[in-house]
């Protein structure tokens, strides 16, 4: 697969941050961590594999517009171009030692995300798109699963934590759920969830409570692999409502019916 120059940038970005955070990850134990708040945990590791980003990105490309987890957003001189990076999503699941993180970097083009790099460096599993050329796991391309019985099918979500307003809404969901599918699993990184349903693994996955950062990259994978992306509330755009449902086209309509509780 030979992308385009940003595609390439990107997936370069991508692999001197995530070596980066597996020398880290090696010493977890060592890491001088502070809290964001319950639940919400930021490393040095973090902060330095943002940093590697930013000068990689916005080195090749510096007129691009910025939006990252741990720095914020910064315009750019193109205002119709911006990189969205989440550089270690997954953070409590590396923390604790968990081999269950990413690096998540999408190109924004006029609102539309265009392309899209999941990198899982603990496994080395590198998930890239663009729009139009399909969606890849390092030379494998990636479809969806072909599954179409909701009993025999397995979905991902995320349970949010403590007392997260949306905790109430994902408990419902679940009850709804689980009596009629093969299994729901939490595994704490979103971006990955939404990799590992463009490479058939989970056969849907959905989740409220995000941010663009979380989802961007994984957003176009999906697409590519052939899966169905949509706002949970469908009236809303996916950012704007921070909620995201998508699965196979056999399934999907059942799955966002079960989610959405339209009876």
């Amino acid at each position: 697969m030979i992308g385009s120059a940003n595609l390439n940038i990107m997936i370069k970005a991508a692999r001197k941050a995530g070596r980066s955070l597996v020398k880290d990850f090696r010493e977890v134990e060592n890491l001088q961590v502070s809290s964001k708040g319950a639940g919400d945990f930021v490393s040095k590791a973090d902060i330095a594999a943002e940093n590697i980003l930013r000068e990689e990105l916005l080195g090749a490309r510096p007129t691009y517009g910025w939006l990252g987890e741990e720095t914020g957003e910064t315009p750019g001189e193109d205002p119709t171009r911006r990189w969205i990076v989440d550089p270690l999503d997954g953070t409590t699941n590396f923390l604790h030692g968990l081999p269950h993180w990413a690096v998540s970097i999408a190109l924004e083009h006029k609102g539309q995300v265009v392309a899209g790099v999941v990198f899982d460096a603990a496994k080395d599993e590198m998930y890239f798109a663009e729009k139009g050329a399909g969606a890849w796991m390092n030379e494998q391309r990636l479809r969806v699963s072909g599954r179409n019985a909701m009993i025999e099918s397995i979905y991902a979500t995320g349970v949010p934590f403590a007392h997260s307003p949306n905790l109430p809404a994902t408990l419902q969901d679940l009850a709804r759920l689980m009596p009629v599918c093969a299994g729901v699993r939490r595994w704490g990184a979103a971006s990955l969830d939404l990799a590992y349903v463009a490479a058939g693994r989970y056969d849907g996955y959905w989740e409220r409570g995000l941010s663009p950062w979380d989802m961007a990259a994984g957003l176009v994978i999906v697409r590519e692999a052939g899966g169905l992306v949509e706002a949970i509330q469908p009236e809303a755009g996916i950012f704007d409502s921070k909620g995201v449902i998508c699965g196979n086209g056999n399934l999907f309509a059942n799955f966002a019916k079960i989610i959405r509780n339209d009876g």
